[in-house]
């Protein structure tokens, strides 16, 4: 095989799989907010949207499996649960929010048609691409995402050299957690277990190669996908801190609208009038490709769950896509706001599986594995009843677990579990 072409190929397709419409939206009004401080606004940010991603895909060319692989070594029946959760999570928010972002930025500004009418049609299309799913990458890698990057980096470059390089003010008390935090919108990390695994399977339907040949394609292109998302996202977050001086939004509106007419009025000076039709199809392809990856994940989980049938693939193909069109006729923002709390509680556990898998065997055996994903799943609980139903007591117990006013509360209790786990537990030789 060309390994020039097909690491090209398979680069782009996991950029563009990764780059969903949320993506886009996100950092120009992070960086918006952030005014002077975006700099560590954007490294909290890249930390959660980016180095955990990369992590995700050198754990899946390690495993070369499925997303059951990363969870396994807690126990069967946690990884089948996670698995599900996931899968379910990924089909009821982020593949809906892609049809509820498009509707709303792309398609009704334009033609004024119902939400109903653009999720119906948005997940059709979805839907004949899953089923065809041989030709995802390929198509993605070869097409659609050079012309999304050569888009977005037209918007980033003409915006950073037509702006007067001047930033507000920050109001933001900790700007690094902000970032943190606002990354887990992205879901990236979840992206990373999910299309992750489509990556595998779409490379082993096309090619033979060895194990190794395998990793080393894989590996490369996570790092080269991860180093694009950094170069966007960096320069997202950028135009929208250099902008804040120049532009502005009314602050009343809901924060998606306040992301997309910052975006809308970024494209419109760096572009001009042409700027909204750039918009319009930028976000519609960030958003399809990102529907395609959720939906073909999911569909191969199942396939696989169930004896490798084609029958369920279609299945739940199909069904991935009615929940789509029901879900996707919601707002942008209410999306978002359901999201929180469940990003709250899965975010940290995909965080320490990710991390776990890439770690060498000797330091990542099964007593590691099971107390820290305890551990973790035991402390994120106070940041979701936190953000749910907020309490006194709450506050009172919080202030015992260090970083959990910011809401990883989680991050130094698993790291001591790992440590006490890795000194108490006698790891077999490889």
């Amino acid at each position: 095989m060309n390994s020039r072409k097909e690491l090209f190929i398979t680069s782009f397709g996991l950029f563009s799989l990764f780059f969903g419409a949320g993506n886009l939206l996100l950092p120009p009004l992070l960086g918006y907010n952030a005014g002077d401080n975006w700099f560590w606004v954007a490294l909290g940010f890249m930390i959660t949207a980016v180095v955990i991603p990369i992590i995700g895909i050198l754990a899946h060319a390690k495993l070369q499996g499925t997303l059951y692989d990363f969870g396994k070594k807690v126990s069967p029946q946690f990884s089948l649960i996670y698995c599900i959760l996931i899968y379910v999570i990924a089909v009821a928010i982020p593949s809906p929010r892609t049809a509820a972002a498009t509707h709303e930025i792309a398609i009704h500004p334009t033609f004024g048609t119902s939400p109903l009418l653009t999720s119906t049609v948005y997940f059709i299309l979805v839907l004949v691409f899953v089923l065809n799913r041989s030709k995802i990458l390929g198509f993605i890698g070869k097409f659609l995402t050079p012309l999304i990057v050569i888009m977005l980096l037209t918007v980033i470059g003409i915006g950073l050299f037509s702006s007067e390089m001047l930033t507000s003010t920050s109001e933001m008390s900790t700007p690094l957690v902000s970032g943190i935090l606002e990354g887990y919108q992205t879901f990236d990390a979840i992206g990373a277990v999910v299309v992750g695994a489509v990556i595998i399977i779409s490379i082993n339907l096309r090619h033979n190669g060895s194990f190794e040949e395998k990793k080393s394609l894989i590996a490369k292109s996570g790092w080269i996908a991860g180093f694009g998302l950094f170069i966007i996202y960096a320069g997202l977050i950028s135009v929208g801190a250099y902008y804040g001086s120049e532009i502005s939004i009314n602050d009343t509106l809901p924060n998606d609208m306040q992301r997309a007419n910052l975006l809308r009025k970024i494209s419109l000076s760096s572009l001009g009038g042409f700027g909204n039709t750039v918009l319009s199809i930028l976000i519609s392809l960030a958003c399809f490709t990102t529907a395609i990856g959720i939906v073909a994940g999911t569909a191969d989980y199942f396939k696989g769950l169930m004896g490798n049938s084609q029958t369920v693939y279609i299945a739940t193909a199909i069904l991935a896509s009615a929940l789509g069109i029901v879900v996707g006729q919601l707002d942008f923002n209410s999306i978002i706001i359901v999201a929180v709390p469940v990003l709250l509680f899965i975010y940290p556990i995909t965080i320490v599986l990710i991390i776990l898998n890439v770690l060498p065997k000797r330091f990542s055996t099964p007593v590691v594995f099971r107390a820290v994903v305890i551990t973790t799943f035991l402390c994120s609980i106070p940041d979701v009843v936190g953000f749910i139903s907020p309490s006194e007591d709450l506050e009172q117990l919080t202030q015992y677990i260090p970083l959990a006013q910011y809401s990883l509360g989680w991050v130094l209790p698993a790291l001591v579990a790992c440590l006490v786990a890795g000194l108490v537990s006698k790891p077999k030789k490889a």
